[in-house]
């Protein structure tokens, strides 16, 4: 109903659908970032989005919509009108995580979006504080489990995917740490490494600069293998906790009903942006894999892992806080 009614308009306004999407976009294009600034979400849009502009020929808005582990900004991009000039960033966080611990969110993530194109898979990351009494799996684990309910850990939201990763990682270790959620993986970065929380679950481009510089110690990734950037650095399936290593995905969506043509063409500039060689080294440098697919293969992929953290949510029982 709601795209008969865009392409009614373009009749209307003596258009063809395709002559329409022909035009698309004639005005500048917001994309609703849906966590603050400064987190990986950001990262990615940012750099993307630089590129999409050109390729568009219009400029594209970034606009931080922050707030309920990315729910606030989801259901924005879900119910806005269908006509290409508002799209979003799709995450673990926004379309598995958090619909599957959240019996009230306002969106279902299969049918009130248009997935277009996913950009790029990234791993996440357990960093600690300097001042934390380990610098190493084994002795984090042992410090967690000698003093259970001491430590925190900060994440860029309840029900995201930082938290429901920990959450499970708690479970499998049978340790005990207490959930600090914030409005974004920038304001829990920031805390974490100002020594407010002694510890973050984040996606690693975000910490990573942080990791860097020394202001936070990685303790154990998310990840296929070992990364480059993070030699010494076991993954959760070396420790014997496999379920725990899952990428984070970094999309672009819009609200359902989006015209196939204006699907196409977003699709089309994403891919050509994620080609650049500029665009490509900036994105890998996060620690990020450019992943690129078709709408097709996205929406599978959402499905999918809304379906594991469903099994994760049920498993664990667990709640929002």
């Amino acid at each position: 109903m709601q795209r008969r009614s865009v392409l009614q308009a373009a009749a209307l306004a003596g258009l063809s659908p395709l002559a329409w999407a022909e035009g698309y976009p004639a005005k500048p294009v917001r994309l609703i970032v849906p966590f603050a600034p400064g987190g990986t979400t950001d990262i990615i849009a940012r750099i993307v989005s630089e590129r999409m502009a050109s390729l568009l020929g219009q400029t594209m808005v970034v606009d931080n919509k922050a707030g309920g582990g990315g729910t606030v900004g989801a259901t924005e991009i879900s119910r806005a009108a269908p006509d290409g000039y508002t799209l979003g960033v799709a995450t673990v966080s926004t379309t598995a995580a958090n619909p599957a611990i959240n019996p009230r969110i306002a969106y279902n993530p299969l049918t009130d979006f248009t997935p277009i194109i996913n950009i790029a898979a990234t791993p996440n990351v357990i960093a600690v504080h300097p001042s934390f009494p380990a610098r190493d799996y084994k002795g984090f684990v042992a410090e967690l489990k000698k003093n259970p309910g001491k430590h925190s850990y900060a994440t860029s939201g309840t029900g995201g995917i930082g938290h429901l990763q920990m959450e499970l990682y708690k479970t499998l270790a049978g340790v005990f740490v207490l959930h600090i959620p914030y409005r974004g993986a920038g304001p829990a970065l920031n805390d974490t490494v100002a020594g407010q929380v002694p510890m973050i679950f984040d996606n690693l481009p975000s910490a990573l600069p942080f990791i860097k510089d020394g202001r936070l110690i990685p303790i154990v990734v998310a990840a296929p293998q070992r990364l480059a950037a993070l030699p010494n650095v076991p993954t959760f399936k070396e420790v014997g906790l496999e379920p725990v290593n899952r990428m984070a995905y970094y999309g672009i969506h819009g609200p359902k009903n989006l015209p196939k043509e204006v699907v196409d063409k977003v699709h089309g500039a994403v891919k050509k942006a994620t080609e650049l060689p500029d665009v490509k080294k900036r994105i890998e440098d996060t620690g990020s894999l450019i992943i690129a697919n078709t709408p097709q293969e996205f929406a599978a992929q959402i499905a999918a892992e809304l379906d594991v953290y469903r099994k994760v949510v049920a498993a664990q029982k667990l709640k929002l806080d």
